[in-house]
């Protein structure tokens, strides 16, 4: 299985890797609107709520949409890394939120009480953990009755153009997240903790138009980042040659969507 689902500890003690595979994102997006405020729209946050960001990572997402966001809210920061606990809360504290506090966390084992939050926010995360239903029954623990759960994800199909390449490391050409945790994964699992679950894919395409960030962002994370001199000069050829059957531009559909779910009231 590939590391970049797995090898939580190397992956994401800090965001450097993390920033490597954004920035194909960030740069190279073609969308009516980008990600993080496409999200932001999606979810239905009110002025108080309390507010629990699962594997928050490094906190862009809160940066890019504070001002899209109702105000004030109770923002506790939760990843597994306290390095990126630590990071987001630099990042967050600094913004015109509300409260917002930060602990590290184990998404299996929630160290918060029954009942605590009014929205439950997982965005691409669940795919890492060795039991996605454990983590969503979680969620559902500490979500408030009517409280509402976010579940961001890709499908296997995600940027297939993409992974193709990555078939010289010997990996197979799809999504390692879509793999482990897609679609039809996110929407079972949380139907069987929630009933109703509702679903949005954001219509979203990669432009790159530069090779070297696909070389950076695909051997950001195992076997990519360990490979040889040898193979990582046939992964080269293998993008170049991508690059000249685009004319100079690699383009790649995306498969990543929101699932959206609220807990029964009584």
């Amino acid at each position: 299985m590939t590391a970049i689902i797995t090898d939580n500890a190397e992956q994401y003690s800090d965001s450097r890797k993390l920033a490597a595979r954004g920035r194909l994102h960030s740069q190279y997006s073609i969308s009516e609107t980008g990600w993080f405020p496409w999200v932001a729209g999606q979810l239905p946050l009110r002025s108080g709520d309390h507010v629990l960001d699962i594997g928050c990572g490094p906190g862009w997402f809160w940066a890019s949409v504070v001002d899209q966001l109702p105000r004030p809210i109770n923002l506790t920061l939760a990843d597994l890394s306290p390095g990126m606990v630590e990071e987001a809360l630099g990042r967050c504290q600094a913004l015109s939120l509300g409260s917002v506090r930060g602990e590290a966390a184990d998404a299996a084992a929630l160290p918060f009480a029954d009942e605590s939050f009014d929205a439950v926010i997982a965005m691409h995360m669940l795919y890492h953990l060795p039991d996605p239903a454990a983590a969503i029954a979680e969620m559902a623990r500490v979500l408030k009755p009517g409280g509402c759960l976010a579940v961001t994800t890709n499908d296997i199909g995600n940027l297939q153009a993409l992974y193709a390449l990555t078939t010289v490391f010997g990996s197979d050409p799809v999504d390692p997240a879509g793999a482990s945790f897609g679609y039809a994964a996110a929407e079972r699992l949380m139907r069987a903790q929630f009933g109703t679950v509702s679903f949005a894919q954001q219509p979203a395409r990669l432009r790159v138009t530069s090779p070297d960030d696909v070389f950076l962002a695909l051997t950001s994370y195992p076997p990519g980042d360990r490979a040889t001199e040898a193979e990582l000069a046939r992964f080269r050829d293998a993008i170049e040659a991508a690059f000249a059957r685009g004319n100079g531009v690699l383009e790649a559909e995306k498969q990543i969507g929101l699932f959206l779910a609220r807990k029964a009231q009584g």
